[in-house]
């Protein structure tokens, strides 16, 4: 093999290399549907245990991650192998996801404390086997091009692909894994969770390997610093150096508003959908088309608006536009001015909202996923070393952190709005769902806008890259 360069290339990434690499984030995608939509519902509705403790239990789990994640970082940054730093991770996550997820959805009869300490123990194993595929996989963004906008062209494919397994798995999972037999979705029926995790399973399978196998061909082309060996203490301290970085604290802070906005919004949804909104069979259809629209629209659009104003301007835009726009349904009806459920407007009007908010929220993630690409020149230009590893780990944390918080927070506000366990549609009081609706929103608006507003400090821009990785090339940033 020839020598790796020490940076990587200011290029654009072939067709078939972008496709494969975009396409492993469906594995992520399927795997945040399960555990956001169905996992407090299934061990809470569906298996009796109280909501709160199953959101405590797997809030729990993310005390593992605060540890394992940063590591996976680090050890992949420093792997040697003939395959280079990131694909031997790639490739041996793959099963032990498999595992993990089938092993989650499909419990043993137990009490009710060795319930709670399954679903822990399968959440951190899940969450591990994410982490040591999805870590390497996202830090091959900076690697593969150093350019400023093709790294969000990157990212785009990546979200793309990433909201498309979760659609497609939402689609699937309404219309025929647990479709009842009188037009509605049977998603208190645990029988139908088997199939639900068989399908997750050889998703995030086929999605992994097609990713890894696809990009296999790039391994030549990506940087290979060198490894200077050197004490435990001292890596810990430019470990500390390093996540100081103060581009890198911003997105971490915006990050956690917004996925912790998020986690809720998706630990609700399901509540939302069919007690709030009473969707049917067809609507939950119908759902992953419009939102699925939203993610295309920010495939297309996002790029260009970043190349216009800049990536924290647009940024900061898109998410409070996102913010707003899922408030706004939720708000009309507690005034009584939106359209009440079986009005033929009401599902139109509803998807056309949800599709905008989701075309915003999507952009304005993945424009902050490619500025922490750009992170990286930033942190190297002051400590002379590249961490992609390590940067992306505490991005992917925060990512499954909120959505454990984000968990958490929808059983609390399942608790004190009083909503009842194993609730079948039509059978909740209107008090117990205005207080769901209003607690929902007060706590989506206020993580989602202050996202925003934190966007807006993010310390660079093009020009500041562009000439970054110009004196890196040269050797005179150090």
């Amino acid at each position: 093999m020839s020598e790796a360069p020490a940076l990587p290339p200011v290029r654009r990434v072939g067709q078939r290399s972008t496709l494969a690499y975009g396409f492993g984030a469906a594995a992520y995608g399927v795997k945040d549907f399960g555990f956001s939509t169905f996992l407090l519902l299934f061990y809470n509705q569906v298996l009796g245990l109280p909501a709160a403790q199953v959101g405590f239990a797997i809030m729990c789990a993310l005390i593992l991650d605060a540890f394992i994640d940063p590591l996976i970082g680090f050890l992949s940054d420093n792997t040697r192998s003939r395959w280079g730093r990131r694909h031997p991770w790639m490739y041996a996550a793959a099963l032990p996801i498999a595992a993990g997820w089938l092993l989650l959805w499909n419990p043993p009869e137990l009490s009710q404390d060795a319930m709670l300490v399954w679903v822990f123990a399968t959440s951190v194993l899940v969450r591990t086997a994410i982490s040591a595929y999805e870590v390497p996989s996202q830090a091959l963004t900076p690697e593969l091009s150093a350019d400023y906008d093709e790294r969000t062209r990157l990212t785009a494919y990546r979200y793309l692909f990433g909201w498309a397994g979760g659609m497609v798995t939402l689609f699937v999972t309404y219309t025929w894994l647990m479709a009842g037999p009188d037009g509605q979705p049977d998603q208190l029926n645990r029988a139908n969770y088997a199939g639900f995790a068989l399908f997750g399973a050889a998703a995030m399978l086929l999605a992994i390997f097609t990713s890894a196998i696809g990009t296999h061909g790039e391994i030549k082309r990506l940087p290979r610093p060198e490894i200077v060996t050197k004490p435990l203490g001292t890596h810990f301290r430019e470990l500390w150096a390093t996540i100081r970085n103060r581009a890198f604290l911003i997105l971490m802070l915006a990050g956690l508003c917004y996925y912790s906005a998020q986690g809720i919004s998706f630990a609700l949804a399901t509540y939302l959908y069919v007690h709030v909104w009473q969707f049917d069979t067809a609507a939950f259809g119908t759902l992953a088309l419009s939102l699925f629209l939203g993610v295309s629209g920010a495939f297309v659009i996002a790029p260009r608006v970043a190349n216009r104003v800049g990536k924290p301007v647009a940024a900061m835009v898109f998410m409070f536009s996102a913010a707003a726009l899922l408030a706004t349904p939720y708000a009309l009806r507690l005034a009584g001015l939106f359209p009440a459920p079986g009005d033929r407007v009401m599902l139109p009007l509803l998807l056309t909202l949800f599709a905008f908010n989701t075309g915003c929220g999507v952009s304005a993630t993945m424009l902050g996923a490619s500025m922490m690409a750009d992170v990286v020149e930033d942190s190297e230009a002051k400590t002379g070393r590249r961490s992609e590893g390590v940067f992306f780990s505490g991005a992917f944390f925060i990512q499954k952190c909120c959505s454990g918080l984000g968990i958490f927070a929808a059983s609390l506000i399942l608790h004190f709005a009083g909503f009842p366990k194993g609730a079948k549609p039509g059978t909740v009081g209107v008090e117990a769902i205005d207080r769901l609706t209003l607690y929902f929103i007060l706590a989506y608006l206020a993580l989602g806008w202050a996202a925003a507003l934190i966007y807006r400090f993010f310390p660079f821009g093009r020009d500041e890259h562009a000439a970054r990785v110009a004196a890196l090339a040269k050797g005179e940033a150090g």
